[in-house]
């Protein structure tokens, strides 16, 4: 093909050079955050041993806590939730729970008749309900800390099981730094084995807490409450400005207001705190889409002030960045499948970029790892679960795009709750097949995306490039099973849609 290169005119040329640099341009910003998945790798391996551990304060000193519950149509999951924060084990004069609810189902019949039967018992537990849903989760946990009177603030999602231990192992930590503003607990999992999807969740959030949270935590880059499993300082959230409800993603944006302002932040790797992996591909790419958005909004509305800040040196701002922009690697993956063809046409030596990716892609092999290592004993079964990781990460690149796309183009949006099912081990209360999420439209780019990614592979294999074809299947094959599962998930209503447009030539 390089003989038919002198066939082309000038121009063209010149612009299919043009996408050859801009493949390189990508695949470099690509390696920076696999190089910073080596970095937090590398930082965890130094700190793992420091296991930050409770003072020894007399439960007299303790100071009153309040549990929010922000709840939104949980019907299936607040009763375990109501009864898990009604047994902390905690002075019951210094416990106060408060279970937001913007339901519009049974889950408020439900919350009111559970807590009168924790009231029944001693336990300070209220229903409250807004107006409105002003604000979604944010306007929540904003409306119910104006009538809370914790001075500490714990906050849970539905589908969250805090241990009984959970305040007295958290709280101490607080009264021992004045300047501590927010606890952020790992996460365990309650349905890891429930099936395929969930493992490979596992493994990615094991990875997330483990490794990159800790190093974090422990080498004083800035990081964040991950929404709920943690505890706040009711004084941190005030004078940061409060939770604000123009991100979709409330809690990083606190979390990095917060230390801008000089809290600290800890995370604890030793106090779980079990909940619900999403159990269908639908629900998964929901929640990514959502994060995806808040992370864009962030990136927006935090460089500024994060670069300007003086309490922040320059290691962390850079690491702050690489986090904030974190979701950015979704567009990029899209990108770099996109300005493939080009590189095949046009040899170029820009093209050894794309060499960094392989060792530099270690990094996140060895996070999950090293996750799976800490935290369980069979863990080399459990990393069987890291081609589908790869596949269903790769996959969800198009609907996290448009996510990435919408929070950088305005602010805000609704917030779509992820659905719970009081699902434990294999079983689970209610079959999750019985509940239909709203159609997936990214299905129709995932499917597009998946047939370029085979031709771009047959182009390159008529072309003698063989090298590129294993990352393009495997961009067929991510985008294929991610498409495949959105769909069954879906129903009929979706196949149908996409046969009409095939049908009226919208899809060619």
């Amino acid at each position: 093909m390089v003989s038919g290169v002198g066939t082309l005119s000038p121009e063209l040329l010149l612009f299919l050079r043009v996408l050859v640099v801009l493949h390189a341009l990508i695949t470099l910003w690509l390696a920076l955050y696999g190089l910073h998945s080596w970095v937090l790798f590398l930082l965890y391996w130094r700190h793992r041993r420091r296991s930050p551990t409770p003072p020894d304060v007399p439960p007299d000193r303790w100071p009153v806590v309040t549990v929010q519950l922000p709840v939104y149509n949980e019907r299936h999951v607040i009763r375990r939730v109501i009864d898990a924060v009604a047994a902390l084990d905690y002075p019951r004069d210094r416990l106060e729970i408060q279970i937001l609810d913007d339901s519009t189902d049974e889950t408020t019949r439900i919350a009111e008749a559970r807590a009168a039967f924790w009231r029944e018992r001693g336990v300070d537990i209220r229903v409250l309900r807004r107006p409105d849903r002003t604000g979604y989760k944010a306007g929540a946990l904003a409306w119910g800390l104006r009538q809370a009177r914790g001075e500490l603030v714990a906050i849970f999602d539905a589908d969250f099981c805090p241990p009984p231990d959970f305040l007295r192992r958290t709280v101490p930590h607080f009264l021992a730094d004045p300047r501590l503003g927010m606890i952020q607990t790992r996460w365990s999992h309650l349905n890891a084995e429930y099936s395929f999807l969930t493992r490979a969740e596992a493994l990615a959030l094991d990875g997330h807490f483990v490794v990159e949270q800790t190093a974090r935590s422990c080498a004083g880059l800035l990081m964040h409450f991950n929404g709920t499993g943690g505890v706040w300082r009711r004084a941190s959230i005030e004078e940061s400005g409060g939770w604000q409800s123009d991100t979709v993603c409330e809690d990083l944006d606190l979390s990095y207001r917060a230390q801008l302002r000089g809290w600290r932040c800890l995370f604890l790797p030793d106090v779980e705190s079990p909940a619900e992996l999403p159990p269908q591909m639908l629900a998964f790419k929901q929640q990514q889409a959502r994060w995806a958005q808040g992370s864009a909004q962030c990136l927006r509305k935090l460089t500024l002030p994060l670069l300007k800040s003086p309490r922040i040196g320059p290691a962390q701002k850079i690491a702050g960045l690489l986090h904030l922009s974190g979701y950015l690697i979704h567009p990029l993956l899209v990108l770099l499948l996109l300005l493939t063809p080009p590189t095949l046409f046009v040899p170029s030596p820009l093209q050894r970029v794309s060499g960094l990716l392989g060792p530099i892609c270690l990094g996140p092999i060895l996070v999950f790892a090293t996750a799976q290592r800490a935290l369980y004993r069979d863990w080399l079964r459990r990393l069987l679960a890291f081609p589908l990781l790869t596949l269903v990460g790769t996959g969800i690149a198009w609907s996290n795009a448009r996510a990435i796309a919408r929070g950088l183009a305005r602010w805000g949006g609704d917030f779509a709750r992820t659905p719970k099912f009081h699902l434990e081990g294999r079983r689970g209360a209610w079959h999750t097949s019985r509940y239909r999420l709203s159609e997936d439209r990214a299905a129709v780019g995932e499917i597009l995306l998946a047939l370029y990614a085979l031709g771009t592979a047959l182009a390159a294999w008529e072309l003698g490039r063989a090298g590129v074809i294993p990352f393009l299947l495997l961009y067929a094959a991510s985008f294929g099973l991610v498409a495949g599962a959105s769909l069954s998930e879906a129903g009929g209503k979706m196949v149908r849609r996409i046969r009409k447009a095939w049908r009226e030539g919208r899809i060619s």
